[in-house]
């Protein structure tokens, strides 16, 4: 039999000769790979699939061994079933191979050729007088990318379904659970034991139980999508409501699982039921529903927890007529109900009612405990509420001047935040119009509550950051004076990031610096934090301007958000001479004053803000006896009212109109330029002012003897 045939030709007995060459030609065009190898492992024939394994055409290969061709565990595992045969062994076996795609001009992710992958069968082969072994090979590339596909798109639901808000569970066929739902545990607290077979309808709410159980068992007997609403029990007692909905799953028209998916709709349940109550009362509670309107409006602007306490109490009382009210803040740790206003609670005997524990006789906190209103329209009434729980409120009624009591819950979105307390001098009923009131405006102070905490935490936390960055003394600097002054906005409570420094180099001369961290709040003012500290450690290793703003450029990139935009002005100078150099990355450039002209902005152009692509340069900045440098942030000269450039003009044009004696003291001309700039406007963003002077050579002494009271410039 001739070596050149790339597949095995067929004796013509049984078959027709036409028939041999149509199969011969079948085989050699199949998609499947066929390979022959002879007993001295060479191969003998093979089809073109199989070809495609090594370059070069069929012909080209026969003859030679799989470790001349193939790949390393390819050719051994050919040689393997070689020896098998030639060992008298009937090798049937399977194995899967990488393999290079010779043929593709796709590479890789590291830049190699793509790789294809082959699963091959071996097996015994006998052809008249050729004795070997024989392989059939499938290519399983696209199968492979399939599975792995797949299991991508497994590990993605589960990833979704873990971060998202719905608990996912799993059934067998008859409805009872078989698969643990950690998402379930967490929520009810169960253990994995409680939660199995109907362990779960433990957690129900005793008034929705049956009515799930019927329903859930109809489905499971019908083959229905189970589509229902129930409260769930948590694992802190309260009660959770819940969307849930299960389909079942079938294979070759059998259930064979139900999977379902209970979603958290508490927060939506709850507004549904407030915006419901407020629709049935809306035309007997028009007045009220203006006021709550007003009530969101000013509770909308404030920004502290005092802020929303005074809109709450005010509104709360001139719409139901009470004397007295009072905004609890509940602290969960010390399970405490904190006071923000005790002026709004009555005088009691030793009380201290500031701080109320949750075991105390109290209207609110029976609110927070029953997540409910309480409602007592007079002294008895109240008796009986709190002797029904075996608590005597008779030593609490015998000194207060209340005759009627109204507790609300705060909540959001399900947890309870504090309560509100309104209180008669006179026995009050509260009628269902006003009940509705009041809790959606319990709802809205709520909402607001929560907003002004997270505020003033984000707010305590940037306002701490910030001075402790800011120096509280300047440097004493022989022969040269400085003074500083940062003025944070008032406005809204905001925190900037705007920031200033000077401090001594080991060769005595002195770096100053000043900056600006665009935005508001903790980010601002970390991210000042950042760059000064940076700027400090990158002066004290080399204080060239061009070296400290190349660093920070690289410190920006490798720690800051691309959209920060921070700007920085950094000098250094020789307090003895008055030479120095300075770099400028995008900040305002330096107010000049000189004794011999006008005041003028320093005409070097400013580079980019840090960050950006951009060389960084210094130049000369000298400041001769007699001099001064200011230096500024954007707040001092811009505002909602004053453009940038107007502002600048402006600075100069005031700087100009500065007394003689003004210019000289850097303590009076940092107040001058401060005052008159803001005078007029709201200031709506950070001040941050630093002021170097040289003195003039006849009052160096004078000079010196200054800034001792000067480098405590900051107010």
């Amino acid at each position: 039999m001739s070596a050149g045939t790339s597949v095995p030709r067929p004796r013509p007995s049984g078959l027709a000769e036409s028939d041999a060459a149509l199969l011969s030609s079948l085989l050699l065009e199949a998609p499947v790979g066929f390979v022959f190898l002879g007993p001295d492992s060479r191969l003998l024939r093979m089809n073109k699939a199989m070809s495609a394994l090594a370059a070069g055409p069929v012909t080209a290969q026969l003859g030679h061994t799989p470790a001349e061709l193939w790949p390393p565990d390819l050719a051994a595992a050919a040689a393997g079933a070689v020896r098998a045969v030639a060992a008298g062994e009937r090798p049937v076996a399977q194995s899967e191979h990488a393999v290079a795609d010779s043929g593709s001009a796709d590479v890789g992710d590291g830049g190699e050729p793509a790789v294809r992958y082959w699963s091959f069968s071996w097996f015994p082969s006998a052809d008249g007088d050729v004795d070997g072994v024989a392989a059939i090979a499938m290519d399983t590339t696209e199968q492979r990318a399939a599975a792995e596909a797949l299991r991508r798109t497994e590990e993605r639901y589960r990833s979704l379904v873990q971060a998202g808000a719905q608990v996912v569970w799993v059934t067998r066929p008859d409805g009872e659970i078989a698969e643990d739902s950690p998402e379930w545990r967490s929520i009810t607290g169960q253990t994995a034991e409680q939660y199995q077979r109907e362990g779960w309808l433990a957690a129900v709410h005793s008034d929705d139980r049956d009515r799930v159980e019927a329903a859930w068992r109809d489905c499971v007997q019908s083959g229905k999508v189970f589509d229902s609403r129930y409260r769930v029990r948590s694992r802190t007692g309260s009660y959770k409501h819940y969307d849930v909905r299960a389909v079942p799953i079938e294979r070759d028209g059998r259930i064979i699982e139900w999977i379902g998916a209970s979603t958290d709709v508490t927060a939506q349940r709850e507004a549904e039921e407030m915006r419901g109550r407020l629709t049935e009362q809306l035309s007997a509670a028009a007045l009220r529903t203006a006021r709550l309107q007003q009530a969101t409006s000013m509770l909308a602007e404030a920004l502290t927890v005092d802020q929303v306490v005074q809109v709450i109490t005010e509104v709360g009382r001139s719409a139901i007529g009470a004397e007295r009210s009072a905004v609890a803040i509940l602290d969960t740790e010390r399970l405490w109900l904190h006071t923000v206003n005790p002026a709004g609670l009555p005088e009691l005997p030793g009380s201290g009612w500031s701080d109320i524990p949750l075991s105390a006789t109290s209207v609110m906190t029976a609110a927070v405990t029953g997540r409910k209103p309480v409602l007592l329209e007079s002294p008895e009434a109240l008796r009986s509420h709190f002797e029904a729980e075996g608590i005597d409120a008779s030593q609490f009624l015998a000194y207060t001047d209340e005759k009627a009591w109204v507790g609300l819950p705060l909540l959001s979105s399900g947890a309870s935040l504090g309560a509100l307390r309104f209180s008669f001098s006179r026995p009050r009923q509260i009628t269902e119009e006003e009940r509705v009131f009041l809790e959606a405006l319990a709802g809205q102070c709520a909402l607001a509550l929560e907003r002004a905490l997270l505020y003033e935490r984000e707010h305590t936390t940037a306002e701490t950051l910030q001075r402790s960055l800011l120096l509280d003394t300047l440097p004493t600097v022989p022969g040269m004076i400085l003074a500083a002054k940062c003025l944070p906005v008032t406005r809204n409570m905001e925190i900037g990031g705007d920031w200033y420094d000077a401090f001594r180099l080991p060769d005595g001369r002195l770096a100053v610096a000043t900056g600006d961290v665009m935005g508001k709040g903790l980010t601002a003012a970390a991210g000042m934090g950042r760059v000064r500290n940076a700027l400090r450690a990158l002066a004290l290793t080399d204080p060239r301007p061009a070296a400290v703003l190349a660093g920070l450029d690289r410190l920006f990139l490798a720690t800051e958000l691309a959209e920060q935009v921070t700007t920085v002005a950094y000098l250094v100078v020789n307090p003895l001479t008055g030479d120095g150099v300075a770099g400028n990355a995008g900040h305002l450039p330096p107010l000049l004053l000189s004794p011999d002209g006008p005041p003028r902005l320093d005409p070097t152009e400013a580079g980019t803000p840090l960050g950006w692509a951009s060389p960084r340069r210094q130049y000369v900045f000298r400041l001769p006896p007699g001099n001064t440098a200011v230096l500024y942030s954007d707040g001092l000269v811009e505002n909602r009212k004053r453009g940038l450039d107007a502002g600048l003009d402006e600075l100069v044009a005031v700087a100009a109109r500065a007394p003689a004696a003004t210019a000289q003291d850097p303590g009076l001309l940092l107040n001058y330029l401060v005052d008159r700039m803001l005078t007029g406007y709201e200031q709506d963003d950070d001040v941050t002012v630093l002021v170097l002077h040289v003195p003039a050579e006849g009052r160096r002494g004078s000079g010196r003897r200054r800034a001792g009271s000067a480098r405590k410039g900051r107010v």
